[in-house]
């Protein structure tokens, strides 16, 4: 278990309804019981299926897209699986990129890839000790602990939107095509009932104006982690430093701006956005456009919350579609973009 190795190799790969999915003989789990994940590495790990494992399952996921999950195995590996095709395709496309980034760009802060297999789709990774990004502890770090989350995450931003690491992972990976959690007509459509009559205007306002700002030629394309937040960044908080970024399943090549479209809400006001901002910029010579960014963040932050009540999923961090249009309509106003502001 100490080299990563690859079943089946590279596989053909066909287009389905946005994702890159590859052709057989990928397969999945049936679900996601101990009982069937020991099995599956039995077949594709053998030795790992006889050592202790912490689930994590997943819950109230009806889209076959988000059937994948995680486990600890052994207190030692992390490893992901999928009970559904196109899920199967994202664990089988992660481990892909994540050999690739290891080969190209070592010096990126990410997790030993141990094994990678594709009958079953699962990745094997070592794990990394340390905690997610919350925003409890962001609000205990003084202003040199947010420096140094900024500086981190900046640097590693930076290295992975290097242009030579798309130019060289993508011949070798197949890749996502970045999105966020709703396009604009779904918002419109679908946004109305769950706010007043007031946050609904706001709301359309909202989508014409990213649409407008999403509509203008793009930058450059770059590799995209594309699912950037705290709950995939693995930190060493008695520093603070970066230890490991997680789960590329949804990566592949867009403008930059889509790697920050989290992390206004989660850092606007410690100033830990804006200062990863400008590490970000001096790191890699690139300047951000905030338009962009905030565009990306309203088709998140509102995509989520659609998709959130109409499944009857609790928001993270509490709170309603109502109170999220309310938190998001003060991120826009410190950031200074948005249709009130032409």
């Amino acid at each position: 278990m100490n080299a990563p190795f690859c079943h089946n190799g590279r596989l053909s790969v066909v287009k389905v309804v946005g994702e890159y999915v590859p052709v057989e003989p990928l397969t999945w789990l049936a679900g996601q019981s101990e009982a069937e994940l020991r099995s599956a590495l039995r077949h594709a790990v053998p030795g790992l299926d006889t050592e202790s494992i912490v689930l994590h399952p997943k819950d109230g996921q009806t889209d076959p897209r988000w059937h994948s999950g995680s486990a600890v195995i052994g207190d030692a590996f992390v490893v992901k699986f999928a009970w559904s095709q196109i899920a199967a395709a994202r664990i089988y496309r992660e481990g892909q990129i994540l050999l690739g980034l290891h080969s190209v760009a070592p010096h990126l802060r990410l997790p030993e890839v141990v094994a990678t297999s594709s009958r079953p789709a699962l990745v094997v990774t070592r794990l990394v000790s340390g905690a997610p990004l919350t925003a409890s502890l962001i609000a205990q770090l003084d202003r040199a602990g947010l420096d140094r989350i900024a500086a981190d995450r900046a640097g590693f931003l930076a290295a992975l939107h290097d242009s030579a690491v798309l130019a060289q992972v993508r011949p070798v990976a197949p890749m996502a095509v970045p999105e966020p959690q709703a396009d604009t007509d779904s918002l419109r459509q679908g946004f109305g009932r769950w706010v007043s009559a007031q946050q609904r205007d706001t709301v359309l306002g909202w989508c014409d104006w990213a649409d407008t700002v999403l509509g203008r030629p793009s930058p450059p394309q770059v590799l995209v982690h594309g699912d950037l937040h705290g709950d995939n960044e693995v930190w060493d908080m008695a520093v603070p430093a970066l230890r490991a970024v997680v789960d590329f399943d949804m990566s592949g090549p867009t403008d930059a701006e889509f790697d920050f479209r989290y992390l206004p809400s989660q850092s606007f006001a410690s100033g830990l956005f804006a200062s990863t901002v400008i590490h970000y910029q001096r790191d890699s010579g690139r300047i951000l456009d905030l338009e962009r960014v905030m565009a990306w963040h309203i088709r998140t932050v509102l995509g989520d919350a659609l998709w959130r009540s109409e499944a009857g999923v609790a928001l993270p961090g509490g709170g309603n579609a109502s109170s999220w249009v309310e938190e998001l309509s003060h991120r826009m106003t410190e950031a200074g973009v948005g249709p009130e502001m032409r």
